[in-house]
């Protein structure tokens, strides 16, 4: 375990309002292989920016690390951070999807939002990003979707 964590095995104080500082990451000890990280958040929440009303959601995260792996309490605080935090279903993925790359530069990565109905109608946005050998991989995906 990394020395330098400060969330990690320490109280935990929350934060609802986007905090992508909060985000950490750990050594991939696997960095000479291609694999998939799978990560789900089925508690998600954050607010219309309009009228401030809760959306619910579904997110989930797909990588294929290099270097860094994300710490998966730092990640729960940071979701935890859109609580009330005012924006829109398709920025959200976005916002997700590019405070990871930033923090692990991943070799594919993609984040899918599967957002509760409201108004009758339920919104999923999908993002994706691979570099290298891994960008063809991001176009199939998301001419798939």
């Amino acid at each position: 375990m990394s020395d330098n964590l400060k969330h990690l095995g320490n109280e935990t104080n929350y934060v609802y309002n986007y905090k992508p500082e909060v985000l950490e990451s750990i050594d991939n000890k696997n960095s000479d292989r291609d694999y998939f990280v799978n990560l789900v958040c089925e508690e998600f929440t954050c607010v219309c920016p309009i009228t401030r009303q809760p959306d619910f959601a579904t997110i989930i995260i797909n990588y294929i690390p290099d270097e860094k792996l994300v710490e998966s309490k730092s990640l729960k605080l940071y979701l935890t951070s859109f609580r009330n935090f005012g924006t829109f279903h398709e920025d959200v993925v976005n916002t997700i999807a590019s405070d990871l790359i930033k923090l692990l530069a991943p070799r594919y990565i993609e984040v899918t939002g599967d957002f509760s109905v409201r108004g009758g109608i339920s919104i999923k946005p999908y993002v994706n990003f691979g570099t290298g050998k891994f960008e063809q991989l991001a176009v199939k995906r998301l001419e798939s979707h």
